[in-house]
């Protein structure tokens, strides 16, 4: 190559650059005039577009304002009363009553029942709710212009409880130390009636233990319910029951706790005067056989009958004052003497079960003072009430004894279990 000379290749590469920029050039312009003189096609000029439209939510209705009352009837209140005291128009009451077979349980109301009024700012009664105690309820809800009926029942949740007591005064004093309701001691004493005296054969140091079931509802206590099971310790003899069907007791051997007869037919405040052949009579000054027992008891205090028999007599003599004489079967025969009165019902011929009022405590005839005079007779010979050997009411049968153990054994087991525990601990 020559010093200073441009080769030919190099001036066709500068030449076609330069073209290049130019139609570059050129082309910018073109598109910057094509920007610069664009006006909008008139068609369109009166066109105006609306801004979207804002929906607001609008505010719920409020709820018509309603007041809801809870109260508990007082003695001596109504239905009829406490609707009239609410405001409510006197017709109200009528058509709830007319709205349901249900509402017939409303002519049975009894104090400490709860009532639910819900009413509207215009006194119109919307709901009325009557509950019975915690897990049952009648609701009567307004339908135009009558009401609808249902009933609720709540489900409790029952628990296995345990007790035990040390009797130093009385066995009602004991439970209830130990928190017991007295309905619960009550049916401890009618389990064990027919083997204790509760008011003679009971010692200070005597004991019992008891299994029952308590009631819940959302872990608020209800109630108590039925004895499971049982041991009562007096002067050293143990006596045992457990539940089985039908709220009936047995030994844990299947016989029955049951008796064909009470072992006093009264609950009496004391014996004034024993049974003895060699007595020296209060009014008579003279020895006269006192062929039967004296329990002193308030006028008016029931009398029951002792076993199931059939009134052979209902009457009143001058010694005797109102009496009655009830036959049980062939054997057996009680009779009741100084009755205030004779119960309703009872007369010559009428059959009786086991615990029904025959008569009320008096001191009619020749008494001292209010008392019952009850004799006791096997084959038509006197015997001591306290001591005489009553008979037994039919055990398990021996075709149903594995059934019954099989059902008793666990609450056994339990009771058991308990007064181990308690043995222990008080042997420490």
């Amino acid at each position: 190559m020559t010093r200073g000379k441009v080769p030919v290749s190099h001036l066709y590469v500068c030449a076609a650059l330069a073209v290049t920029l130019v139609l570059i050039s050129s082309f910018d312009r073109d598109v910057s005039e094509a920007i610069t003189t664009f006006e909008p096609d008139p068609r369109y000029a009166e066109v105006e577009f609306a801004e979207p439209e804002v929906y607001e939510e609008q505010p719920a209705e409020p709820e018509p304002a309603t007041t809801e009352e809870v109260i508990s009837i007082a003695p001596g209140e109504s239905l009829s009363t406490i609707f009239e005291k609410k405001g409510l128009p006197p017709g109200e009451l009528q058509r709830i009553l007319a709205s349901d077979p249900l509402a017939e349980r409303l002519h049975r109301v009894y104090p400490g029942h709860k009532l639910t009024f819900l009413v509207d700012e215009d006194g119109l009664l919307l709901r009325f709710v009557h509950s019975s105690g915690p897990l049952e309820r009648l609701v009567f809800e307004r339908d135009g212009g009558t009401y609808s009926a249902r009933k609720e029942i709540e489900q409790p949740t029952i628990k296995v409880a345990f007790r035990h007591a040390t009797i130093k005064h009385s066995l009602f004093v004991a439970a209830q130390r130990a928190g017991l309701e007295d309905a619960l001691t009550t049916r401890l004493a009618e389990i064990f009636q027919w083997d204790i005296d509760f008011l003679l054969d009971i010692r200070e140091g005597d004991e019992f233990f008891l299994l029952f079931e308590e009631r819940y509802l959302d872990d608020q206590f209800i109630d108590t319910r039925n004895i499971l099971a049982a041991q009562f310790v007096t002067q050293g003899e143990t006596h045992r029951a457990v539940r089985y069907v039908d709220d009936e007791f047995y030994s844990p051997e299947g016989e029955s706790m049951r008796k064909d007869f009470l072992r006093a037919p009264l609950e009496f405040t004391r014996i004034s005067s024993n049974f003895n052949l060699r007595r020296h009579h209060p009014l008579f000054k003279i020895s006269m056989p006192h062929r039967g027992i004296d329990y002193a008891a308030p006028v008016g205090t029931p009398v029951r009958a002792a076993g199931d028999g059939t009134v052979r007599v209902a009457g009143r003599t001058t010694p005797n004052g109102n009496y009655v004489i009830l036959q049980h079967g062939e054997t057996f025969e009680t009779k009741y003497l100084h009755l205030s009165r004779i119960a309703r019902g009872i007369r010559k011929g009428t059959h009786v079960k086991q615990g029904k009022v025959i008569g009320y405590v008096g001191a009619t005839g020749y008494a001292t003072g209010p008392h019952l005079h009850y004799e006791f007779l096997v084959n038509g010979v006197h015997r001591n009430p306290r001591t005489v050997e009553l008979p037994k009411a039919k055990p398990i049968p021996a075709s149903e004894l594995p059934r019954f153990e099989r059902s008793t054994a666990p609450l056994l087991a339990q009771l058991d279990s308990h007064v181990s525990a308690h043995q222990v601990l008080a042997a420490r």
